[in-house]
């Protein structure tokens, strides 16, 4: 396993216009970077994720080879290893958190590949879901830094929908006995459970459950499928780090910013990247219909949706090889050209 490294970036000013006091990314990379730079490929982490639970798909037989390319995985504020409601320290802490964007997340990012690498241009930003949406961002930001993206089960811009899913999600997690209105006081078990229980109808599809794929050796009952997997899943998470995440999902906007002044249409038509944009076709808050209007507006996109039941997680398949196949495809075209 490659060791995770930490790059001060000092007190870092938000978008928001408040301070991160000594903040920082936690980062790991894998593979060697050539001597012309030119490998490098940003893979930003999902929500609720850390570097070691995205990792998976980094293999000589992966969907990124680390024979060919030099991935660095960046945690994203908010994750509990870079800075987070979980580590940050006074006055910051205790319900004290700012709002974090995701051009806060890139422009981090792309100072540690300034400092760290004297990396000026990506061969390719891989994201899924909150990845994605990073993704997006640098492609619109920065698109003189980025040749390609391959975008899986994310947005641009998080629609009204989706944040319907989000506020749910938030008011279950904050139901919790230990919630003060700021922060929670303590560990929220309850709340953690519930919000599991709830994620696991949004994450997957109907016809995930219709076929039963939720039945394995490890997982022989639903009930033991909703504990150990989506129960434990959130249980291991501090809960004022998943709602920190969970705010900057809430506001993903490409073109929330100074240089699009909310036009999205002119933030989406800036990304000059050759670009992949991979919705599942049963996702069900990223949905397909809403990838497919993004992809459009996108001068080199190409809209290729995953034919699978695995809704959400179609994008991470971490025990699903078809989809897998269809990603490491997919890439290895994007890579082509």
């Amino acid at each position: 396993m490659p060791k995770a490294e930490t790059f001060a970036l000092g007190d870092f000013t938000l978008q928001s216009g408040r301070v991160l006091p000594d903040a920082k990314l936690v980062y790991a990379t894998y593979g060697a970077m050539r001597a012309d730079r030119s490998n490098v490929v940003l893979y930003p982490t999902s929500y609720g994720a850390q570097h070691t639970d995205i990792d998976w798909l980094i293999g000589p037989d992966g969907i990124l080879d680390p024979k060919q390319w030099f991935v660095i995985i960046v945690n994203k504020f908010g994750n509990g290893l870079s800075t987070s409601p979980s580590n940050v320290a006074s006055p910051v802490a205790k319900g004290r958190w700012p709002r974090v964007s995701h051009v806060d997340n890139v422009r981090a990012q792309a100072r540690l590949l300034d400092e760290v690498f004297s990396v000026d241009k990506l061969a390719m930003v891989y994201g899924w879901s909150m990845g994605a949406q990073q993704a997006f961002h640098w492609g619109a930001l920065m698109p003189d830094r980025v040749d390609r993206i391959c975008a899986l089960c994310g947005s641009a811009k998080t629609s009204v929908h989706n944040k319907v899913f989000l506020e749910s999600v938030r008011a279950t997690l904050t139901a919790d006995e230990h919630w003060t209105g700021t922060h929670f006081r303590a560990h929220p078990e309850t709340g953690l459970r519930a919000m599991g229980r709830l994620y696991a109808g949004w994450a997957m599809s109907q016809a995930f459950y219709r076929q039963g794929l939720h039945i394995t050796e490890t997982h022989p009952t639903l009930e033991d499928y909703l504990v150990r997997q989506w129960e434990g899943n959130f249980l291991r998470r501090d809960g004022d780090d998943l709602l920190a995440m969970l705010d900057t999902w809430m506001h993903s906007d490409i073109s929330n910013n100074e240089i699009f002044g909310g036009d999205l249409t002119k933030a989406l038509n800036a990304i000059k990247a050759k670009t992949l944009v991979m919705p599942s076709t049963t996702d069900l808050y990223f949905t397909v219909e809403d990838g497919e209007a993004e992809a459009k507006l996108m001068p080199n996109a190409e809209f290729r949706p995953i034919k699978s039941v695995w809704g959400h997680r179609a994008g991470n398949p971490t025990s699903n090889p078809e989809d897998q196949a269809f990603i490491r495809k997919a890439v290895q075209d994007l890579i082509k050209s």
